[in-house]
This record gives structure tokens, C-alpha cells and sequence, in this order.
């Protein structure tokens, strides 16, 4: 099995032939399974090229296998590739000086461009399209795509995300992260009541090798992963039982904290990637949902790459998450 479309050592074609415990999945399905760090999107794009043969012809990205097939992978193909755009989407700045801005992001709001179906749809809407048109000029550390992005939050996370304007101050404030001298505080509310008041989770975090977009704590290898969490409160409601969780991490792994949460039995409220439920139902059969994860980056400490100086930042819950935890207690 190849690990990955643009590895230099691959040959192609490659051949593959459908065992029976895959039929009846979708033709992307079963190749974004076959294909390691490749996604899904990848794998369609591949497809629309007519780069995949079934049974030596073309086929769609929804063709359902019946097994016994064989499947050939032609060739690589290589994405768009994308750029940042200035946009004016407004921007809750909590500081900025010459060398640096925290921010408040918005649930909803993608930190930099990512895959999409259309160069357009993958560019549009980002935290740094705003930040370009705000400042105009931020370090070019991170490349084209990620001018200024020091480090991210999951789309549906709300909060505070530190911003480089020069290459200097990029470097020093990755040095801190990397060196885990950032203080990052989250506040979370996660189905059931934890078992312990406060512990840590260390369980090492890989992708998922079938569901592309998730990560896992139970695949082989992974990376190292630490998150420590404390209750704050514990509600017992018509809706049903909930945490609210002072959560710090360690490291920054992709959806570090939802996973490890859900790893426990303990998903995000709102986070259905991770076993959450769309709805919640109360006592009276009345429903009521979350559309996003009730994941909030509350509070950033640090210190400043150029003068030394320690900084602390703080933002409150969003009012959604504030009028949603009113609800359901």
C-alpha cells in the first residue's frame, strides 16, 4: 500500500483489487481508506481527472464496490494552488503592536484557506484574508497561505489566536509554543459528568485511517498529546447531565482537545464529528441544538518575542455559548 499520491518513491499504475469486507462502499470512500494522507477531496479530484480506472474504465466518485474490482491509480495530481486575499471581514482585536496581534476569532471562521471545490470557496471568508486587509503586511514564516499563523483553531472554536506581523517575532513566538512556554486556557462543556474532578489525558494522537477527517487516539503510532482538565461545574438538567471544564493544553495537536474529550466517553457539546448528538432532547421532549462545538480559547499567556514582557489575554464565552448554557440550566 503506497503512503501517500505524492511520495517520490511511488510508482504508478497502482493496482488494486476490492476485498469483500469493502463492498458496498463508495469509490472515493474505499481509496481515501487505501491511500493514506491522502483525503477524500484529493481522491475526487484524482477522479474527475480520470486518473482512477475501474475494471479498466472510468468511473464516478460514487460508485458503489461490490468487491473483486480492480482499481488503478494512474498518477498524482496536484491542487490549485491556493494564496491569501484581503477581505474586509471585521475583526474583534483584543491587542496589537508592531509586532504582533491577538485575536478573537469567531466560531465558523477558518483560520486560513483549506480544500474545498472551488479555488474561490477555499480562499474566501478567513481569519487571514481579515488580517491582511487590517494590517496589510504579516510574517511570511508561514508561507503563502498562512501569512502571520503562528498556531490555529478548529473552525468551530471561538478565541483568542496569536498573530505575527514580522518574520523576527515569528520565529521567537514559535520558539515559545514549541517550547511550551504559551499558557493556553479553554473552557469546554462535554456530555456526562467526568469521574474525576480534574486529571490529565496523554494519549497519543494519529488520523483516523478510515474517516479522513477525524483524528484518533487509537491508531498506531501518533503523535505525543497532553491536556490537562478541571470541572468547574457540574449540571444536572432537564437536557441531561453536562460538564463545564477549565481545559490547558500542552501541546496543539488537530482537535487535541475534542479528541482526547471524547476518548473519556466525554465529547464536546455540539462537536458531532466526536459522538455528540445534533440535538439535545429535554424531559418535555422539547430539542434544542448547538451549532457549533461549545469550545472557547479563553485565556493566552505569554511573553512578548520582542521586550520579554509577560502577557495575558482574556475573552468571556461568546453569546451563543453564554445564551446556550442559560437554556439548558
Amino acid at each position: 500500500m503506497p503512503e501517500t499520491l505524492d511520495s517520490g518513491m511511488t510508482r504508478f499504475p497502482i493496482s488494486l483489487v476490492v476485498a469483500p469486507d469493502d463492498a458496498g462502499k463508495r469509490l472515493d470512500q474505499y481509496l481515501a481508506s487505501q491511500l493514506p494522507d491522502s483525503s477524500r477531496a484529493r481522491v475526487q479530484q484524482l477522479i474527475a481527472e480520470e486518473k482512477v480506472l475501474v475494471n479498466g474504465a472510468a468511473a464516478k466518485p460514487s460508485l458503489k464496490l461490490r468487491g473483486g474490482e480492480k482499481v488503478e491509480v494512474l498518477g498524482t495530481t496536484k491542487p490549485t494552488p491556493l494564496r491569501a486575499m484581503a477581505e474586509d471581514i471585521p475583526l474583534d482585536i483584543v491587542y496589537e503592536d508592531n509586532d504582533l496581534a491577538v485575536v478573537n476569532k469567531p466560531a465558523g471562521m477558518m483560520v486560513h484557506a483549506g480544500a474545498g471545490a472551488t479555488e474561490d470557496e477555499r480562499n474566501r471568508g478567513t481569519l487571514v484574508n481579515a488580517l491582511l486587509h487590517r494590517f496589510g503586511q504579516l510574517s511570511a514564516v508561514g508561507g503563502e497561505v498562512r501569512p502571520g499563523i503562528v498556531h490555529r483553531l478548529d473552525k468551530e472554536t471561538s478565541g483568542l489566536i496569536i498573530v505575527a506581523k514580522n518574520d523576527v517575532s515569528h520565529r521567537k513566538l514559535a520558539k515559545q509554543f514549541a517550547s511550551r512556554l504559551v499558557k493556553k486556557t479553554y473552557v469546554a462543556l462535554v456530555h456526562g459528568w467526568m469521574k474525576q474532578e480534574r486529571g490529565t489525558i496523554s494519549s497519543r494522537i494519529s488520523r483516523d485511517r478510515v474517516r479522513r477527517t477525524r483524528m484518533t487516539t487509537r491508531g498506531p503510532g501518533g503523535r505525543e498529546a497532553i491536556t490537562h482538565y478541571a470541572v468547574q461545574k457540574k449540571l444536572d438538567c432537564g437536557y441531561g447531565k453536562y460538564s463545564l471544564l477549565e481545559v490547558q493544553i500542552d501541546t496543539g495537536r488537530t482537535h487535541q482537545i475534542r479528541v482526547h474529550l471524547a476518548s473519556l466517553g466525554h465529547p464536546v457539546v455540539g462537536d458531532t464529528l466526536y459522538g455528540a448528538p445534533r440535538e439535545l432532547r429535554g424531559k418535555n421532549q422539547q430539542k434544542i441544538s448547538l451549532q457549533r462545538n461549545f469550545l472557547h480559547a479563553a485565556q493566552l499567556e505569554l511573553h512578548h518575542p520582542t521586550t520579554g514582557e509577560a502577557l495575558c489575554f482574556c475573552r468571556p464565552l461568546p453569546a451563543e455559548l453564554a445564551e446556550f448554557l442559560k437554556r439548558i440550566t
